[in-house]
């Protein structure tokens, strides 16, 4: 017996429409005073495919795929979904659950990894939605997920994937380039952050690929010159590679769970396009998705926080690859705050 009575899907999300471009940008970068011309620059990017960043529908696909696994693992909830930045907004979808009844709810975020922007801006933000929402029910974060199995395999499974489509006479010298959103260093948790990224990347590199040489490169800055992000981009990791006799690439996005703009425009178009004019075969991995696996590990988390739960003292098994073993089952008070961020 389930002491949730719902699983919330949180999401970044993104615009649906042209219309909807510039004002899900204002969403995204409220109160930072990003100039007007910076989010139409940016709205270039999304304009190039019709204005609709594919994450809601990939987001739909992932809710429908828990569904299912849940109706086939025994898990009698419901699964709503609901945005921090878009429709869906994680405040209607508070409400809607209050109404429907729900009194607890266990919360899967779509993103995997400690630090501000990955974790407790979702932990902020579901303390807001709560905040609008009077008789709201209490939600619980499920725990970092960035070296389950759930998560891992996914990502083993689409870097071999990629090796293979390259031609065969340059797969066994291919170099993996694992790529994840930059943040800046200022930024609470991004030296945890980064920690986890090399250790993931070096799961997936040892799985994969074991022999070729990798590296952890980040993509997506949107701050000024001025002030110092995580490094080095991919592009210009890209432009070293020549010169080191390399002559393909498979780019593995590791920071990310599903193909969103980030994705479909820094990686699909830009990194791309560049490696083509370096003369270097390139390939994308796929992200997770609604990987089958990654969908069942949704479960497992919820299933995991139960019966840590029922111990009492957080007890059970929480599987976790790599160095750095398994997050907290809840985040300390007061880990990654803003602060002057």
């Amino acid at each position: 017996m389930t002491s949730y009575d719902a699983l919330l899907l949180l999401s970044f999300g993104g615009p649906e429409g042209p219309d909807d471009v510039i004002p899900f940008l204002e969403n995204v970068t409220r109160g930072r005073g990003i100039p007007r011309e910076r989010l139409e620059q940016v709205g270039e990017h999304y304009h190039l495919f019709g204005g609709v960043s594919p994450i809601n529908q990939q987001c739909r696909d992932l809710k429908a795929a828990i569904e299912a696994d849940f109706k086939a693992g025994g898990v009698d909830l419901p699964v709503y979904w609901g945005n921090r930045n878009w429709d869906p907004y994680l405040a209607d979808t508070v409400r809607r659950m209050k109404d429907d009844g729900i009194r607890r709810a266990a919360a899967f975020v779509t993103s995997a990894y400690s630090c501000y922007s990955c974790c407790r801006q979702y932990l902020d933000d579901i303390d807001r939605a709560r905040a609008e929402v009077p008789g709201a029910p209490e939600i619980d974060k499920l725990r970092i997920y960035y070296n389950h199995p759930g998560f891992v395999e996914p990502f083993v499974e689409a870097a071999r994937a990629a090796l293979d489509r390259l031609p065969a006479e340059l797969r066994d010298e291919a170099h993996l380039a694992f790529s994840a959103h930059s943040v800046p260093l200022s930024q609470p948790g991004q030296e945890r952050y980064n920690a986890e990224l090399n250790d993931v990347s070096a799961l997936v590199a040892e799985r994969a690929a074991p022999g070729h040489r990798w590296a952890l490169v980040y993509q997506s800055r949107s701050g000024p010159p001025s002030q110092p992000w995580l490094e080095p981009d991919i592009v210009d990791h890209l432009d070293t590679l020549p010169g080191q006799g390399v002559r393909a690439v498979v780019n593995v996005p590791i920071g990310f769970v599903s193909d969103h703009m980030e994705v479909k425009y820094d990686l699909d178009v830009e990194a791309s396009n560049r490696a083509a004019e370096l003369g270097l075969a390139f390939e994308r991995a796929a992200t997770p998705g609604h990987h089958p696996r990654f969908v069942s590990m949704v479960r497992e988390l919820l299933l995991e926080r139960e019966d840590a739960e029922e111990t009492g003292d957080g007890g059970g098994e929480r599987p976790a690859l790599g160095a750095l073993g398994p997050r907290p089952d809840r985040c300390p008070a007061g880990c990654c705050t803003r602060g002057n961020q």
